[in-house]
């Protein structure tokens, strides 16, 4: 059976409206005998609770099946003095491999943006000037992604990618990214799942993160026209994704009809 990564947010849900069907298909491809993982660069929430949201959508999922970047983050991150410039709810999947300060770091830390409040205290001036200062004496600047923007039910919202790139360019350091696209956060879910990326397949709404990082690993791609998705980015994509589907309630029967033509074994698709 084929190893699938799925991305949450604008797959799943959108600002915590369930896609259409999504329950249902997480259903059936844990029916079909589908390994599952469920990676997102959300970085506002701490994975238990990732996982208790999507329970409450009705979709079946334990927490230890949730990949997120706070825990590579920390991970990464082992031991050392890390300047958190990231919302509060992750600080505890963090503290378990860190030492959170507000001064003398080895690391700052940038997380992401959500459409709550907390988001204008935690990217404050104030907190960010603190970062710039820990750079220049000589702190990693280490980002849980870089994404310049993301969507939501009002639609698309700046992210911290801005944020990172105005540290790299005032400090004049190179962000280490921990979350997607990066060869390392996929190698890290199929290695808990024991599965080469010839035999994983990514379901993203982000053409170039999503589908670009995975195929860049040697995993097969498909893109789903929900979220993010715009078609002017498909269009402009390199590589392409092996499948568009309209939403995550097709991929099961694509993954079916793939094992049917190739007699029971991988996946096979076409844009």
């Amino acid at each position: 059976m084929t190893a699938i990564l799925l991305d949450i947010d604008g797959v799943l849900h959108v600002s915590g409206e369930a896609i259409p069907g999504a329950a249902d298909a997480v259903g059936a491809l844990r029916a079909a005998g589908h390994r599952l993982r469920f990676v997102t660069n959300n970085t506002t929430r701490a994975r238990e609770r990732l996982a208790a949201e999507l329970r409450a959508l009705g979709i079946e999922v334990e927490e230890d099946e949730v990949a997120t970047t706070a825990v590579a983050a920390g991970k990464l991150l082992e031991g050392l003095r890390v300047l958190p410039v990231t919302m509060e709810a992750i600080h505890h999947d963090l503290a378990r491999h860190v030492t959170l300060v507000d001064s003398d770091a080895d690391a700052v830390l940038i997380g992401g943006a959500d459409e709550s409040a907390e988001t204008e205290r935690v990217f404050a001036w104030t907190n960010l000037n603190r970062a710039f200062g820990e750079l220049r004496d000589g702190a990693r600047l280490v980002s849980l992604h870089k994404n310049a923007w993301w969507q939501t039910s009002a639609g698309p919202l700046l992210d911290s990618g801005a944020f990172v790139a105005g540290l790299e360019y005032a400090a004049g350091v190179e962000a280490e990214v921990v979350g997607k696209p990066t060869a390392a956060y996929f190698e890290a879910a199929l290695a808990d799942l024991g599965t080469p990326p010839a035999e994983a397949v990514m379901v993203g709404d982000d053409v170039a993160s999503d589908v670009g990082g995975a195929k860049a690993l040697g995993m097969r791609g498909v893109l789903v026209r929900t979220g993010k998705f715009r078609e002017e980015a498909l269009e402009a994509a390199e590589p392409k994704p092996d499948a568009v589907l309209d939403s995550i309630a097709d991929l099961p029967g694509y993954l079916a009809r793939g094992r049917a033509r190739q007699g029971g074994g991988g996946v096979v698709g076409s844009i």
